[in-house]
């Protein structure tokens, strides 16, 4: 799969304007949710019975992040690198990743079709029902239809529900919120995950019979609300179930900077100082809280790990 970089105004003496006839997907995609999947697979089978390549053309940063529209979207769901992963993984040939700037934030509708898309040899686009595009989200999906019409057909992709609920980023953000990892892969089609470094934490579990590993999220990953949580963690080709928290520590600190994660691994006594590990979020077991005493703290964890255990044993 080739990955291709784009600002706008693209120059035409860039080696961007494939000579290839293309399908291609539109949006930003955070989370790649299954109503992304629709939109992108669409695109993949348009591509495959056209005989043309299969291309998603993705913004980064978020356009809101851009334009001031809400501070959760400095946050993401899958970081750029993972994002263009699932498209790989959904049969996609090219993405093209375009700079999102005030710019391009005022191109008109049908300059974008006229600068963007034509010069890329689109031969077919599909989005979602609620894309916008152009200056102020003037442009939506019907709107690009109108302005493809008639040498680029345009599919738009109807929502896609879960008990009753649209399926989007927003939503997962929310359920993540909220502490419900499990409606988050529902609506992703795979646990919530995030990759991150350890780093050498207080070592005060090793002492009372946990020791975890304290995981410095490796971008600016969406943080689950605070907590215990089920988990799975990857490194190095190996999968470990174990459980989490998300917090401050209240039992031992009056207040810390920013939450901290702190995996503790079931039936693992690796060195993992330094190494990428994956956390995915199964299941929320309880709030974080304050303990009266290291000895009551020790028992709950007795008590989440057993749960944890599980829980992860019914996920597999």
């Amino acid at each position: 799969m080739e990955i291709i970089s784009l600002q706008y105004p693209v120059a035409s003496s860039e080696p961007v304007h494939s000579a290839l006839p293309k399908a291609i997907a539109i949006g930003h995609f955070d989370g790649v949710h299954k109503g992304h999947q629709n939109v992108i697979r669409r695109c993949v089978e348009a591509a495959r019975s056209l005989g043309i390549q299969a291309a998603v053309m993705t913004f980064h940063p978020h356009p809101k992040e851009v334009l001031g529209q809400g501070q959760q979207y400095v946050t993401c769901l899958t970081p750029l690198e993972e994002k263009v992963e699932r498209f790989r993984s959904l049969g996609v040939d090219l993405v093209y990743v375009v700079r999102f700037n005030k710019e391009l934030a005022g191109v008109a509708p049908s300059q974008f079709v006229e600068t963007v898309l034509r010069p890329l040899q689109v031969r077919h686009a599909v989005v979602g029902f609620d894309f916008t595009f152009g200056a102020k989200g003037s442009g939506n999906a019907d709107k690009l239809r109108e302005l493809c019409e008639p040498s680029i057909a345009v599919d738009i992709i109807e929502p896609l529900t879960l008990q009753g609920d649209k399926v989007s980023s927003t939503l997962v953000r929310e359920s993540l919120a909220s502490g419900r990892p499990e409606d988050a892969r529902q609506l992703l089609g795979q646990p919530y995950s995030l990759y991150g470094t350890v780093v050498k934490g207080e070592g005060r579990g090793r002492t009372i019979g946990f020791p975890t590993a304290n995981v410095e999220p490796d971008d600016a990953y969406v943080i689950p609300r605070q907590g215990v949580y089920a988990i799975v963690a990857e490194f190095d080709g190996t999968t470990v179930p174990g459980v989490l928290n998300i917090g401050v520590k209240p039992t031992f600190h009056e207040h810390l900077p920013k939450p901290v994660l702190e995996a503790h691994l079931f039936d693992f006594n690796g060195n993992l100082y330094g190494r990428t590990i994956r956390l995915q979020f199964i299941s929320f077991l309880r709030p974080e809280k304050k303990f009266g005493s290291v000895n009551e703290l020790i028992e709950q964890i007795h008590a989440d790990a057993q749960q944890a255990r599980s829980v992860c044993a019914a996920h597999k």
